[in-house]
């Protein structure tokens, strides 16, 4: 019975195990609740990678740094973010949009801005054009031939995919913002408090006072006074979970034995170089840039090199040059080049099994035939046989196209046709149009940059990693003085701060951070070509800053209001003796200004910029007369008013609706959105993944 029981238990166990395995697994997947939903790891960064390769497909950039890198990725978590609240409220109100209204927008007869904006859709006039939409959505029903052409079939789907959901995102807040705008309304009593707050308007002429006249050494706050106000403003000093540190740098630089080896080998180099008939060996066996033959024009050939490649016969050389970090030699391998920047090129692609037409169509095409209609019947590449086999215009140092086909569209030309024959197939190539022709140089160029060697790495590493070893985080700083490092701080870092200061890589460090205590000392970090030690100062908790967190932004403000309390009772009393503002302005040293055009709905007065009390006293205290003391944002004034305007235009409370309702459209939306994140039960766990 005893063992049937344990059994039992075992049994009863072991499920409940496997369950919580599930849960936990699914758990640690979770980068965040967005709605009440959870949002899993992978549909995080697969929407990532889809950002990134739309970033890619519209600047053209294939490599993209790190802080590109971060921004796509707060830039998707920001789109998420708002997409799942914003789908979230329209289904309460029973808001969406439907096929028909989507497929309007996307392909209809109102095609939706940002299809309209895309460069892919564009035409050869660089304008959006239908059929370049249509044949790029025909292009993704195209059946792949290889690897590679599935490849950009699949990111051209993704691609689409992108701007298709993006639309429906924006039409969904498109609608729900004008829903919101019209429940949220001016009504007759605004619209007549509007009219009447801008009907009178005043010149206002004023002397001021300002707060840094008084010294804030010669005001006394208590440490009660700062407790009374931390009270009364603690709902203003609302906080995220926060970690601070101290931190010293150990920059991995070449060192003088580094310097010496480089100078030495590009020294014995330089006779070969200056001499030998294969330049291009000893080049591309030795330097930092290839020597492939391609030529230089003004405005491509380095700054340091443009008056010797340009003024030099060929066979000349100059270097070995330092600059920089790098040493630099040149040579001229040919001068007097006329070559075009750019050519327009178009082509029909024939499979192996169509290869025996190159001859006719060549033939058809020399003398004479419509190449586009050529291209359309017989070109195997549905996407540029659809428009005439354009490929429109190339430069000599573009990525990812042949280098025959290259040489061959410079070298041709206008009209000209020439053949590239591959595995796949033969292409027929027609040189449309070029650029002027530019001067241009063949240029050898040997570089050699002075890197860091691995033993100079290690001697930087070991130093970074000794003084991690000795310290304590209380230690750190006076550790730091005594070997001259400089210690830097990094306050108040959030736990989705990607990078510390201009420090590559150094997410790394924000994350122990945050998994550390305070006092902590770190490991090295290997941050790109920086070594980081670094110690935690201080940790806080999302909620309230604590008071000696705000203690002198309170300090600050209970300084301004004693100074305020002291200059009205001064000016008071000076005022009582002298009654004009230039005896009270010469009394004070301060000029005479006049705010031009104040009314009660001014934001601005005058110079001195937004001073709501002053405009609110000014468009109430009368023609002519002088005020009391104001106090104001950057001082405490004293005005009087002259010149009184009244705009007898009749009141039409429809356009004033209409005027307040326009100027709430702007900033409603935000403020609902913004209210409604505010009040979300948000958890962003993207510090356990990135």
């Amino acid at each position: 019975m005893l063992i049937v029981g344990f059994a039992l238990f075992a049994f009863i166990i072991g499920d409940a195990l496997t369950q919580g395995s599930t849960y936990f697994n699914k758990s640690r997947e979770t980068v965040a609740q967005l709605a009440g939903e959870d949002v899993n790891i992978k549909d995080y960064t697969a929407n990532i990678d889809q950002m990134t390769e739309v970033y890619k497909i519209e600047t053209g950039q294939n490599e993209l740094n790190e802080d590109i890198t971060n921004q796509l990725r707060t830039s998707v978590w920001e789109s998420m973010l708002n997409e799942k609240l914003l789908f979230a409220e329209a289904k309460k109100l029973g808001l969406a949009i439907g096929t028909d209204e989507l497929s309007d927008r996307l392909i209809g007869n109102n095609i939706h801005p940002l299809i309209v904006q895309r460069r892919a859709f564009a035409g050869q006039d660089g304008k959006f054009s239908r059929p370049a939409l249509v044949q790029f959505l025909n292009s993704l029903e195209t059946t792949p031939e290889n690897d590679e052409m599935r490849t950009q079939i699949e990111k051209a789907k993704s691609y689409w995919k992108f701007w298709e959901k993006n639309v429906k995102i924006t039409l969904l807040q498109e609608k729900y913002n004008a829903l919101m705008t019209k429940a949220v309304t001016a009504n007759s009593l605004d619209a007549q408090s509007e009219y009447e707050a801008a009907k009178k308007t005043f010149d206002v002429s004023y002397v001021v006072q300002p707060y840094f006249t008084i010294s804030d050494s010669t005001i006394e706050i208590s440490k009660s006074d700062i407790k009374d106000l931390y009270s009364k403003r603690k709902n203003l000093f609302k906080q995220e979970a926060n970690s601070s540190l101290n931190y010293v740098v150990f920059s991995v630089k070449p060192s003088a034995e580094d310097y010496k080896k480089v100078e030495t080998t590009i020294n014995n180099l330089s006779s070969e170089f200056k001499t030998t008939a294969d330049v291009a060996a000893v080049v591309n066996t030795n330097s930092d840039i290839r020597y492939d033959g391609k030529p230089y024009s003004v405005q491509t050939v380095p700054a340091n090199l443009k008056v010797f490649a340009f003024g030099s016969p060929a066979g000349a050389t100059i270097g070995p040059l330092f600059e920089n970090d790098t040493y630099t030699m040149a040579r001229v391998m040919e001068n007097g080049i006329m070559q075009a920047d750019s050519v327009k090129i178009r082509h029909i692609f024939l499979k192996k099994a169509d290869e025996s037409k190159t001859d006719s169509i060549w033939k058809a095409i020399a003398t004479g035939g419509d190449f586009a209609a050529l291209a359309r019947k017989y070109s195997a590449v549905e996407q540029t046989a659809a428009n005439g086999g354009e490929i429109g215009w190339i430069v000599a140092d573009v990525q990812g196209l042949d280098k025959e086909v290259l040489t061959k569209s410079f070298a041709s030309a206008v009209n000209g046709i020439f053949t590239v024959k591959n595995d796949q197939g033969t292409q027929l190539f027609q040189v449309t149009a070029k650029t002027a022709p530019k001067s241009k140089v063949k240029l050898a160029i040997l570089q050699m940059k002075v890197s860091p060697s691995n033993m100079t790495v290690s001697k930087i590493f070991n130093e970074a990693k000794q003084f991690a070893a000795e310290l304590k985080g209380e230690d750190f700083a006076n550790k730091a003085q005594e070997k001259k490092y400089v210690v830097r701080t990094a306050n108040e870092l959030q736990a989705a701060t990607d990078k510390i200061a201009d420090i590559a890589q150094s997410r790394q460090i924000v994350r122990w951070a945050f998994e550390n205590k305070k006092g902590e000392v770190s490991d090295v970090y290997d941050c790109d070509n920086q070594f980081v030690v670094a110690t935690i100062t201080d940790k806080a908790e999302k909620g309230i800053r604590p008071i000696e967190k705000v203690t002198d932004q309170l300090k600050a403000e209970l300084i301004r209001e004693k100074k305020a309390a002291l200059m009205i009772e001064k000016l008071t009393a000076q005022l009582a003796k002298t009654p004009s503002l230039n005896s009270l302005g010469a009394t004070i040293n301060s000029e005479l200004k006049v705010a031009p055009a104040v009314n009660f709905s001014a934001y601005q007065f005058g110079a001195a910029g937004f001073e709501p009390a002053v405009i609110g006293k000014a468009t109430t205290l009368g023609a002519n007369k002088i005020s009391a003391p104001i106090k104001g944002n950057a001082g405490v004034y004293v005005i009087q008013t002259s010149n009184p305007t009244v705009n007898n235009t009749t009141f039409d409370k429809k356009m004033q609706i209409s005027m307040l309702n326009s100027r709430m459209s702007y900033s409603l939306p935000y403020a609902i959105i913004q209210d409604i994140r505010d009040k979300a039960d948000i958890k962003d766990n993207r510090m356990n993944f990135f």
